[in-house]
């Protein structure tokens, strides 16, 4: 007969729940502050919910109403320099974390809305608008708010998206020294998403000082909690990642403070990440100013129950019980709100020409500029003024032929020896002597505490580097092992990173490289050897950089990594085994971002290239010697830095153009490049662009198939002796 014995979790988790003792001991102004904090909130909130009833609001209106008291008894025990992020439903947070900042000291009174005060709610009126005076410029609207200034890093339409970010937070935190921590606010329906549960593992296996506060207001959209999860209690997700964690009732900002407390006690001894649930409700839909029952998925008897418990309410009968305010104190600040949110509208708004009496509309000169529309997607570069640009036909340092993959090891060595600032991270990094490919060779000894090899979670890391990144303290250089693991973490590298400056108003730098390997060829098959740079070259945010030179390699790091923008720097593993001219002691100098390459000069044929078929190009060219071509190893390849000035004064002499790739032609860098240079140059073209480019399919593992799928010499070959019997 088998025995058992009871496990136990190796962390704590625990129910607290606030006394009429608790409450007795708050002090005064604490209560104070939290009820004028939870007013102005709720106030606001309503506000939005008007304006959007009114077609003010375009887009989304998802109202905190009745969730507050989580947000400002989660608020504060944090400091200013603590971090928060938060949800698309998110005005609660931002402006809790925001007074926070501004509010006066507590003084005896109900806090008095000052000028300071005044401005945060103007402004994040403003942007939840889409106006040029909100926090975003207008851009973020009410899904998207951030101000730095306030450790209040981003909300976030994804759900769950932030939560690796703030991860990134509490890693900067602890790097600098400090013992500040990191709140991530996220609801239930974010608890079943891999990147949320990868960040858990994460941050617990790193002991980053991270709050996971899960507003578990019972529904995701219309579906209860209960009926996507055998285990509603959500905070027991803590205990499979040894995570201590409190359940709480959210509508008692107290209990919640209390919680909080605990918790970042926690965290600010090194005790690592912690989970926080707090039971809360919304009082309206998903969207809108209408109650869920309206749609049937709630009934108006629960709906009562729960809006007897408002925090609001709570925290008004408690600050009467104690005689910490009169009734006629909590109605003034009450007015004081509405008369200022008022004040704001009649600077925002007008009445609608020819409209019906009480119609307004958005005064003309507060919108944003619509030259402003791709302001910000990425920054001005001023970062590389006075930076010492080289090219290997005229650098004047000591050469020689060296190995392609020994020059990416030592220049990122010779960064992190230069720039304490510089954190490397991914999967196995640490190991190996050097990772899967020696790309971090001496690293992980020379800079203890700075090559951080990562659980297999892309989703998790990468979010982790860009939260990194937004910080702005450290530049985060992270690998994926094979580039198609981008697409394992898509969210997180498309709608964050590459996204994040232009959302949150143009001015966010976002000092984040990716770098990542290209295997076809290999015998990887179809999920190991894609080549992304025709889908990378869609998002406009990033920057990307593909070396075909260990002398370009150099220069093309250095400048990823002082660029203030996300850079994806793409290696293919052919060119790690080659050799090349390189620097032999030089490592500090940059290839300028936006500048092509000439390998080859000729006059009949104008070849544009990069990676590994650069030299498959001129092996093909040596083989046809009827064809005199220039070669365009082109080196930056998202649209903003493609050197047009080289492209033009190629295509100009030879008007002829043959664009090279070795993937698969649905995923194809070419089409798009083809197609602007017909747009482009279409009179100096003397017949369409021609492609070289892989097969449709993915390859397979076949050698024969693999083979049959990729670009190769000699297909460059083959499509050459055709350009010849056409002339």
């Amino acid at each position: 007969m088998a025995t058992h014995h009871r496990l136990r979790a190796a962390s704590n988790w625990v129910e607290l729940r606030s006394t009429e003792k608790d409450w007795d001991s708050v002090e005064g102004d604490v209560l104070r502050r939290m009820f004028s904090h939870l007013l102005w909130i709720r106030r606001f909130e309503e506000h939005v919910l008007e304006l959007a009833g009114q077609g003010l609001i375009h887009g989304p209106a998802h109202s905190s109403i009745g969730q507050e008291g989580g947000a400002v008894g989660s608020v504060q025990p944090l400091r200013d320099d603590d971090s928060i992020n938060g949800t698309h439903r998110g005005h609660h947070q931002f402006l809790a974390k925001a007074f926070a900042h501004v509010a006066d000291a507590p003084s005896g009174s109900l806090q008095k809305i000052t000028p300071s005060v005044r401005t945060v709610v103007e402004r994040t009126l403003a942007e939840i608008c889409g106006l040029e005076r909100g926090f975003c410029r207008g851009r973020g609207g009410s899904m998207h708010l951030q101000w730095r200034d306030a450790g209040a890093m981003g909300t976030n339409a994804i759900v769950g998206g932030g939560v690796p970010q703030a991860a990134g937070f509490a890693w900067a935190h602890r790097q600098a020294g400090s013992d500040a921590v990191s709140v991530t606010y996220f609801g239930d329906g974010a608890v079943n998403i891999g990147s949320v549960l990868e960040t858990f593992n994460l941050a617990a296996a790193w002991k980053l000082p991270v709050c996971f506060f899960i507003e578990n207001n019972q529904y995701a959209v219309s579906t209860h909690v209960a009926e996507v999860t055998a285990e509603p209690r959500l905070s027991a997700r803590g205990l499979g990642f040894n995570i201590p964690s409190w359940r709480v009732d959210g509508m008692d900002p107290v209990a919640v403070c209390l919680a909080m407390q605990e918790a970042v006690a926690v965290m600010r001894s090194g005790g690592g990440p912690t989970i926080i649930e707090a039971d809360l409700y919304r009082f309206f839909h998903q969207n809108g100013p209408y109650p869920g029952s309206a749609f049937g998925y709630r009934d108006k008897a629960e709906e009562k129950a729960w809006r007897e418990r408002d925090p609001l309410a709570l925290l008004e009968r408690q600050i009467l019980r104690r005689e910490l305010a009169s009734q006629e104190e909590i109605d003034q600040a009450a007015a004081d709100i509405t008369a200022t949110l008022s004040e704001i509208d009649d600077e925002l708004l007008e009445p609608e020409p020819g409209g019906k009496p009480g119609q307004r509309r958005i005064k003309p000169s507060e919108w944003p500029r619509t030259t402003f529309v791709d302001v910000g997607v990425r920054g001005d570069l001023s970062e590389f003024d006075g930076v010492r640009f080289e090219e290997a036909d005229t650098f004047s340092g000591a050469t020689d032929t060296v190995k392609f993959i020994d020059v990416v090891s030592k220049v990122m060595e010779r960064r992190m020896a230069q720039d304490e600032s510089v954190v490397v991270m991914g999967e196995d990094v640490h190991k190996l002597r050097g990772g899967t490919n020696g790309a971090t060779k001496n690293l992980p000894e020379n800079f203890p505490g700075r090559v951080l090899g990562t659980p297999i979670s892309e989703n998790a890391f990468v979010g982790l580097g860009g939260g990194i990144a937004l910080d702005g303290r450290y530049t985060p250089v992270v690998e994926l092992m094979y580039a198609d693991f981008m697409w394992v973490a898509a969210d997180q590298l498309f709608n964050q990173v590459a996204k994040a400056r232009h959302m949150f108003g143009g001015d966010s730098d976002v000092p984040f490289v990716l770098r990542s390997k290209i295997a076809t060829g290999t015998g990887y098959g179809s999920q190991h050897t894609m080549d992304p740079a025709g889908i990378l070259a869609s998002a406009p945010g990033l920057r990307i950089v593909a070396p075909s030179t260990p002398f370009d390699y150099v220069g093309l790091m250095n400048s990823a990594l002082r660029c203030k923008d996300p850079v994806v720097v793409l290696e293919h593993v052919d060119l790690y085994t080659s050799s090349g001219i390189g620097p032999v002691d030089d490592f500090d100098y940059c290839v300028p971002i936006g500048k092509a390459a000439f390998r080859r000069r000729g006059q009949d044929l104008t070849i544009i290239s990069y990676l590994s078929m650069v030299d498959r190009c001129l092996e093909a060219l040596d083989a046809v010697r009827t064809v005199d071509a220039d070669v365009i190893d082109l080196r930056w390849l998202n649209r903003a830095d493609v050197d047009w000035e080289a492209i033009e004064q190629s295509v100009k002499k030879t008007n002829n153009v043959l664009i090279v790739e070795q993937g698969a032609v649905g995923t194809s860098y070419g089409g798009w490049l083809a197609d602007e240079i017909q747009r482009r140059l279409f009179d100096w073209l003397d017949q369409p662009v021609q492609r070289v480019t892989g097969a449709e399919a993915s390859p397979s593992i076949s050698k024969i198939l693999e083979r049959a799928a990729i670009a190769g010499t000699e297909e460059i070959i083959a499509r050459l002796q055709q350009i010849c019997e056409v002339d």
